[in-house]
């Protein structure tokens, strides 16, 4: 593919910067602008049909950095039980508990997580809290759902899984005590 560098009459579509992935979404001919994600100034065209490595596999082992660093010591200051998802965002690590039976992820203005991100689907995804746990859906977004670098319509998350929601990438936390989740299966049981 031919590389467009800043300053370069790009036109209408989606980029997608050539050192970190970042895409962004050009809505008439302009002047491409310094990447958000990197302040790169090298892009291609994107295209979900083209191969590319944005959403291969990472295998826990290899992953090293900063980023995997603070998104564990998020991880550890966490005390109180329930659900979350620790994310990067704007700079910081956030952490957002997952409450109630569902959580709708999107663009969308009725979204409980809500991103502002082209890369992200008014409706991307919804949280389903089971009576086995947490289950992640792709609610018919463009970009996908991908658990641990694969691409899912529907999977139980278990602890320490990394999802992917466009250029966003959420660890699950799951602190909710054994006790309570078999208790829970006993009783629907009788």
């Amino acid at each position: 593919m031919v590389s467009l560098m800043t300053g370069t009459m790009a036109g209408t579509g989606s980029f997608q910067c050539e050192i970190c992935g970042h895409v962004i979404t050009m809505q008439s001919a302009d002047v491409l602008p310094a990447c958000p994600g990197c302040e790169g100034s090298s892009f291609t065209r994107a295209s979900l049909f083209s191969p590319g490595t944005r959403f291969t596999r990472v295998m826990p082992e290899s992953r090293v950095g900063g980023a995997d660093a603070a998104l564990d010591d998020a991880r550890d200051v966490l005390d109180e039980p329930g659900r979350f998802l620790i994310f990067h965002d704007a700079g910081a690590v956030r952490t957002v508990p997952v409450a109630g039976d569902s959580m709708r992820i999107g663009r969308s203005l009725t979204a409980e997580l809500r991103f502002e991100d082209p890369t992200v689907s008014r409706r991307h995804a919804v949280l389903l809290a089971e009576d086995d746990g947490l289950r992640v859906l792709d609610d018919r977004s463009l970009n996908g759902v991908f658990i641990n670098g694969e691409r899912v319509v529907s999977q139980l998350l278990c602890d320490g899984d990394e999802v992917v929601i466009g250029r966003y990438r959420l660890r699950f936390v799951d602190r909710t005590p054994i006790e309570a989740q078999t208790s829970a299966s006993a009783l629907e049981g009788r």
